[in-house]
């Protein structure tokens, strides 16, 4: 059996962070491993409270993780800050870790800020060089490279241009959820633009969207597709989470991980 291992913030209302990928990983018939960087109290309205967890505690669970049972494939989500950063880039280079891959979560769905945007240099020269690729969401893009308003396809393709070079895989996907007409997510890589055409899912209900996808992403990866066939089954994947409609909550509901169950 393949394993996954994701390192993210806990989600107690289960739409997203560590709940979402474990859904995500064990839907893709894989054994899912965490390490939890941050406990968040939030649900489908809001961020309501952020314990980050201490460094030592950080670097003790990738210890644990990675002494006893390696993983095939590690997904990157919530980091929180610059210690912890540091800690999980440094352990990530002592047990050499495959196939990571990096969602610089930076905002919840529901608009509460989960970063602190001292650490987004930090995130940039100690993490990317690590990942295989990176997948943020336009408002992401435009804070990590200083160029925006991000608002047509031609400009997601200039700011994964931009960040290609940072990234230790070289590969960019820019998530186009926040295009007003269409859904296409842009994969970057080897300097090719790699376009995944989507229509908008009539849903507003995209809780812990980001976090599914790159935990796909990592899944696939795990079990031995290429980046771009990777990305194309995510993206399927998702998708199908989404016009499940499952409608939970009063605010951005969570998506339905067990649809294809």
């Amino acid at each position: 059996m393949k394993k996954v291992l994701t390192i993210a913030g806990s989600d107690c209302s289960g739409g997203a962070g560590i709940q979402a990928d474990i859904k995500t990983i064990t839907t893709h018939k894989m054994y899912a491993m965490s390490v939890i960087t941050a406990i968040v109290a939030e649900n489908t309205t809001g961020v309501y409270d952020l314990q980050e967890v201490c460094p030592a505690s950080v670097a003790q669970q990738l210890d644990c993780v990675f002494q006893d049972i390696r993983p095939d494939a590690v997904k990157i989500g919530m980091v929180v800050n610059i210690e912890i950063i540091e800690i999980i880039a440094q352990k990530l280079l002592q047990y050499q870790a495959p196939h990571i891959v990096l969602d610089p979560v930076m905002v919840a769905a529901s608009g509460g800020r989960l970063f602190i945007d001292s650490a987004t240099q930090t995130l940039i020269e100690r993490l990317f060089p690590l990942a295989q690729v990176i997948t943020p969401n336009i408002p992401e893009a435009e804070a990590l490279t200083g160029f925006g308003p991000i608002t047509e396809p031609q400009q997601m393709r200039y700011a994964a241009e931009l960040l290609a070079p940072k990234v230790g895989g070289g590969g960019v996907i820019i998530k186009g959820g926040h295009l007003s007409q269409s859904a296409d997510d842009l994969l970057w890589v080897d300097g090719q633009a790699i376009w995944y055409p989507s229509p908008r899912v009539d849903n507003p209900n995209n809780h812990g969207s980001g976090c599914t996808f790159s935990s796909a992403i990592a899944c696939n990866l795990a079990a031995g597709y290429t980046l771009q066939a990777a990305v194309r089954n995510a993206k399927a994947y998702i998708t199908d989470a989404m016009r499940a409609q499952l409608n939970l909550g009063s605010g951005s509901g969570p998506l339905n991980h067990c649809c294809r169950l």
